[in-house]
């Protein structure tokens, strides 16, 4: 089906293209917006209730987060611009906020930012801040590019990066020095197998580079984040127009073969650009700080060496473990609503603590601890119900192969820092360490 006015729409607050259901939500969330002058771009700073979720102790959740998850599951932070901001920290409350519909929940976030006057490239959009009927468009151009079949052809690409960035990181720590995990595989990895997959050219990869971390850093409050955001949406949607006459053999040219007549630049653009914000950044941290653990966690390198079908173990624990989306997409409720056991009032916003509710007791024994052996629990890494993370299993991919392979060419890689002195982020949705100092030790033979 065509969808000639769908671009107009992706950072529009409500046009006549999008339906009733759309309409109706956005006259609402317009209505109170205008009502309380909200734009979140003109926040400089997060108040000091709103940053205890996104603060951690290494790796662990703050001790007063669990404690509301035991308390109060569902706690009431504070009121900004007059409405309830709630925090949601137990697993059964979260999957109901998570998997609620867009009868009662609205993820438009860009109602709340004021448009006028912006650029196109200063629009607020993606899979994770719209509501049906947009979001379930959006989503059904993106996940045939995004199923099992479609994903195996990526693994012989996957595989090639690491062994190249294995070999450069061998070159690195020549002598027993010390190798920054971060800059040399971390980021590396993700960062060329995005770049592949959105079909971008070698030569437009060093400014891709820099315009990913400042997306989540929440430091300077919405406007930092807005910011950035216009950044990485201009360079993305300049790529789409680069190819429109010569579609590549990424994502982007994909797309622009198949839908090119029903998606402009602009759209596009937008959804290359949540593509990168769900891939890229949080496969960097789950790389880094997953090394970590199994440099200090002797048992879950053996596993990822001798045990191919316990990979899949390893990495679930991981994802349960580190969840390193510290927080779902805000939700504002669209109606009076009972979560658990309190009542949220239409209009307030709903943050859901993924890294909590991954370690609620009722999911298991022990799950503060890091256990490669566990079996997978049912863990909210990915998210929950109609916005789970449509790259999931390309994640997956990404983790399994880095992360074995890492173990199977250097078995004796060890930490050349304590945790105490690793620079972890401070503010960020998407938690993650600046560097990750380590000594590789002696190279596995190749033909072990």
């Amino acid at each position: 089906m065509q969808l000639p006015a769908l671009p107009r729409a992706l950072g529009r607050v409500a046009t006549p293209v999008l339906g009733p259901v759309k309409q109706r939500a956005g006259v609402w969330l317009l209505n109170r917006t205008m009502r309380n002058g909200i734009d979140l771009r003109k926040l400089r700073f997060l108040p000091d209730a709103f940053t205890v979720p996104l603060k951690r102790d290494g790796l662990d959740p703050l001790p007063t987060v669990m404690r509301m998850q035991t308390d109060a599951p569902v706690k009431k932070l504070a009121d900004l611009f007059g409405r309830g901001v709630w925090l949601v920290t137990g697993y059964d409350e979260a999957r109901q906020v998570l998997a609620g519909g867009a009868e009662v929940w609205s993820n438009d976030l860009g109602q709340f930012v004021s448009q006028e006057g912006r650029s196109a490239e200063e629009q607020i959009g993606g899979l994770g801040m719209t509501d049906p009927p947009l979001h379930t468009q959006l989503r059904r151009y993106l996940t045939p590019e995004f199923t099992m079949r479609r994903l195996a052809r990526l693994q012989p690409g996957i595989e090639a990066i690491v062994a190249q960035r294995l070999d450069a990181m061998e070159a690195a720590g020549a002598n027993g020095r010390a190798v920054d995990m971060v800059a040399e595989f971390a980021f590396a990895v993700p960062f060329d197998v995005i770049c592949d997959l959105l079909g971008l050219p070698v030569n437009d990869r060093a400014r891709f580079l820099e315009l990913g971390v400042a997306r989540f850093d929440l430091s300077e409050g919405g406007a930092g984040v807005f910011g950035a955001a216009a950044h990485t949406r201009e360079f993305l949607i300049n790529a789409v127009r680069e190819q429109r006459d010569n579609p590549g053999d990424g994502l982007i040219g994909a797309l622009l073969k198949a839908h090119g007549d029903e998606l402009d630049d602009v759209t596009l653009g937008g959804i290359a650009d949540g593509v990168f914000l769900g891939g890229y950044e949080t496969s960097a941290s789950m790389l880094a700080l997953g090394t970590y653990l199994i440099a200090t966690t002797p048992k879950a390198g053996e596993m990822l060496r001798s045990d191919p079908e316990s990979v899949d173990k390893v990495v679930e624990e991981l994802l349960r473990h580190l969840c390193v989306v510290q927080l779902a997409f805000l939700r504002f409720a669209k109606r009076d609503v009972v979560v658990g056991d309190v009542l949220v009032k239409e209009g307030d916003a709903v943050a859901v603590s993924l890294m909590a509710a991954n370690r609620d007791p009722s999911l298991g024994e022990g799950l503060g601890e890091f256990d490669p052996t566990r079996e997978p629990t049912r863990h909210l890494a990915f998210g929950w119900g109609m916005h789970r993370c449509v790259g999931a299993e390309l994640a997956r991919m990404e983790l399994r192969t880095a992360l074995r392979m890492l173990a199977e060419r250097f078995p004796d890689l060890r930490m050349a820092a304590d945790i105490d002195d690793l620079d972890f982020r401070k503010l960020s949705i998407v938690y993650g360490v600046e560097s990750l100092p380590v000594h590789l030790g002696e190279r596995q033979p190749a033909s072990a």
